[in-house]
């Protein structure tokens, strides 16, 4: 089940100043050991040193393969493709493949590649209409006590009107900050 914590818009002038949201708390991350733990309890003829090494192989492989500008697409899970962030030139001729630096102040100075990174876009099973469709919500314990009016959302970061004082978290960078993280 996909838990979820309420948060509150924190943009001063947006449309929807104030208005409450939900996001899903995530869980300690699954490892690729245990990811290979799961997998062979799951009927698997193979034990699970064989599918780590596996899993193993696939990481580095797709790794190698987008790096080599290959997607790589795995069935019902997703589709691997490189991406770079770049800083603009005047024109073609002075774009250059150099690394570009970063000063204090934001902005960028000696090339235009900023970043490469691997993206990943879900296909199949795993696409947002199959995963929605699928996925069992419900809320944290923390959120059940703000359903249930035991707790109020504030509009200062991490703090209650009131009930059980201050709590933790952090933002998203888009203004809606978190309640707590249980």
């Amino acid at each position: 089940m996909i838990k979820l914590n309420f948060y509150k818009n924190k943009i001063q002038g947006h449309k929807n100043f104030g208005k409450v949201y939900a996001r899903a708390k995530n869980n300690k991350p699954i490892e690729i050991e245990g990811l290979a733990k799961h997998i062979a309890q799951h009927g698997s003829p193979y034990t699970k040193d064989i599918i780590l090494g596996v899993l193993s192989k696939i990481a580095g492989c797709v790794r190698e393969l987008v790096l080599d500008g290959n997607p790589v697409k795995i069935a019902d899970l997703c589709i691997f493709t490189p991406a770079v962030t770049t800083c603009p030139a005047t024109d073609a001729e002075h774009f250059t493949l150099t690394r570009a630096t970063r000063a204090a102040n934001g902005t960028y100075s000696g090339g235009n590649i900023v970043t490469v990174r691997m993206m990943c876009r879900t296909t199949g099973e795993a696409s947002r209409e199959h995963m929605t469709q699928d996925a069992e919500l419900g809320y944290t314990a923390l959120a059940e006590k703000i359903k249930a009016g035991e707790l109020t959302l504030s509009n200062t970061k991490g703090e209650y009107i009131s009930g059980l004082g201050s709590g933790t978290g952090s933002s998203s960078g888009w203004g809606d900050e978190p309640v707590v993280n249980p």
